[in-house]
């Protein structure tokens, strides 16, 4: 069996010419559509059926996961019970290449009885969707890319870029942080790489801290840090309360092997290590793998603006995160 892979490469260059020719779309409906998305105070209902409506499904997950809350709404579901879904305060976005199918006509008029406002993503400027569309952004006739020129591809293709455009207009307008995203997303591998030390640090809330002053001996950072049974190290601070070291039980170990009781006279200053590695709170937890795993440590001390200790994480906190993402 022989592919024809220059058909195969047309394929995709048709699909690409075809958003490039959509860009006009973005014109005052496109802001108008925006403003709809932005100013929702329900939700933003997505529908289309048969290819339209997978790529409905995949705009509507990008909404929900950058801000708009959204969810889909099948055609054929709606007029057996879905309708129940929609709220007056919601918006619906229905796609449909010829706004034609009966399913989506049948739609428009139920959305309409209940004065829902209604955005169009459709090629024909003069078919019933766009008709009766509050917003109409019409791509415009198009020629599918299949070889019996039938099956909806470059017109599928293009509602998903427009869906996008949207999406992504109306995140920006939010100013949605990567922090945002995470809280929406904290799944996946992608959901770990953004997720931040500080977002780690809320694994376990409240959590107690190991301090000591560099003033205090062996005897008092034990006292003052005996309770505290998770962490393998003691963060030392100064009189202004800033970090200046760390003493890890590995420290104290050592110090009990060399100095017997003596060890418990010595002051947290003088046996800790000064100017250690730390990590900011606001820092991706990927940089904090990074740093245990090229200095080969177990704790690193979380500090703020001001270099004042928030928490104290070890690795098992990072594979922590790894599992739950």
């Amino acid at each position: 069996m022989e592919f024809d892979l220059e058909y195969a490469r047309k394929v995709i260059e048709a699909e690409a010419d075809a958003i490039r020719s959509i860009t006009p779309i973005v014109d005052a409906s496109f802001v108008q559509a925006c403003e709809m998305i932005y100013n929702c105070s329900g939700s933003c209902i997505v529908s289309g059926i048969g290819k339209a409506g997978i790529i409905g499904q995949k705009i509507s997950a990008t909404l929900a996961s950058t801000g708009t809350p959204s969810h889909f709404l099948h055609p054929a579901e709606a007029v057996h019970g879905d309708m129940g879904r929609l709220r007056e305060n919601d918006i619906v976005i229905v796609l449909s290449y010829g706004g034609e199918t009966d399913e989506v006509v049948r739609l428009i008029n139920l959305v309409k009885q209940q004065e829902i406002k209604l955005i169009a993503i459709t090629g024909q400027s003069d078919s019933t969707l766009c008709e009766h569309s509050d917003v109409a952004l019409c791509m415009g006739v198009m020629s599918e890319a299949c070889p019996l020129g039938v099956a909806p591809s470059v017109s599928t293709t293009c509602m998903l870029a427009v869906g996008d455009a949207l999406a992504f207009t109306v995140m920006k307008a939010r100013k949605f942080s990567v922090e945002d995203y995470v809280r929406f997303h904290p799944g996946g591998s992608l959901g770990s790489k953004l997720m931040t030390v500080e977002q780690s640090m809320m694994f376990r809330p409240g959590e107690k801290l190991p301090i000591a002053e560099v003033a205090d001996t062996i005897k008092q950072l034990l006292e003052k840090t005996g309770d505290i049974k998770r962490h393998g190290a003691v963060m030392v601070v100064g009189k202004n309360g800033k970090l200046a070291g760390i003493i890890t039980d590995a420290d104290l170990r050592r110090l009990v092997t060399e100095h017997n009781s003596g060890a418990f006279k010595l002051k947290a200053g003088d046996v800790m290590t000064a100017d250690c590695k730390k990590i900011r709170a606001d820092a991706l937890a990927a940089e904090a793998t990074a740093i245990f795993h090229k200095y080969r440590i177990d704790e690193l001390p979380v500090v703020d603006a001001d270099n004042r200790p928030l928490g104290l994480i070890d690795v098992q906190d990072i594979v922590t995160i790894k599992v739950v993402g």
